[in-house]
């Protein structure tokens, strides 16, 4: 397993894992621009034997971070690559001075909840309806960081 920073030559396999991962996914051309203009954002993919099999994003404002996306294709979910993958999000974010990490999640998504709860993120609040399809609300979550010394 490798985790590396994205490229822009990687577009295409996010933008495939995108859409066997979310019922409303981002264009190949959202997902373009947010690996072209990387001065307050950062996205790494998770691969296997040479095959890219996730990816991760994080927006980058004055001291936090914001979550946009962690998708695992779904042949290999559930086996700790997502975990993977946060985690060096998170510590990318520890580098850059990132004081808290905010992300938003389906209250429907255990999985997801466990894991983020697993690596230290706690429920702030909810959004109302703040996925379209299907309908559902979202958890607020955060995760407070130490700067580095």
């Amino acid at each position: 397993m490798d985790i590396r920073m994205a490229t822009i030559e990687d577009a295409q396999v996010i933008y495939e894992i995108e859409q066997v991962s979310f019922s409303v996914s981002w264009s190949l051309e959202s997902v373009a621009s947010e690996l072209e203009n990387t001065s307050n954002k950062l996205y790494m993919v998770l691969s296997e034997n040479d095959r890219i099999i996730g990816y991760g994003g994080v927006w980058l404002v004055h001291d936090e971070g914001q979550i946009t996306n962690i998708a695992i294709i779904p042949e290999v979910r559930c086996k700790g690559y997502g975990t993977q993958l946060m985690a060096c999000l998170i510590d990318a974010c520890v580098q850059r001075g990132m004081q808290e990490i905010f992300l938003e999640v389906r209250i429907s998504n255990l999985s997801a909840l466990a894991m983020y709860r697993n690596l230290g993120f706690t429920v702030k609040g909810i959004r109302k309806d703040y996925y379209s399809e299907p309908k559902e609300d979202a958890y607020i979550m955060s995760l407070v960081t130490k700067e580095i010394e």
